[in-house]
């Protein structure tokens, strides 16, 4: 999955990427490093430096698929919409419902 690059029309007043690429960009550059495509991004956060998003992606794949083993990962972007960093806050099974 390529990055995208970013064009005035993906930046906001303040410089910074608008919510659909960055989520985006997550998604795509969290895929590059892992090798692994993301199943959806659960969460997008402004920060002041940028953003912060949970990205889902499945780890483990099993049969039947609700016992698939999902990692949540947090991943953080600068302004622009580039990666600084990510991490690994959780794994559970695809079927496991939060209480």
């Amino acid at each position: 999955m390529a990055t995208t690059g970013n064009t005035k029309s993906d930046q906001g007043s303040s410089g910074r990427v608008d919510v659909s690429t960055a989520m985006r960009n997550a998604a795509e550059q969290l895929a590059q490093l892992l090798q692994r495509e993301p199943d959806s991004v659960s969460s997008l956060n402004a920060t002041d430096d940028g953003w912060t998003a949970n990205v889902e992606v499945v780890e483990i794949e099993k049969i039947p698929d609700t016992m698939s083993v999902m990692a949540s990962y947090r991943v953080s972007l600068d302004g622009q919409g580039q990666l600084v960093g990510y991490e690994r806050i959780r794994r559970y099974a695809r079927g496991q419902v939060d209480r």
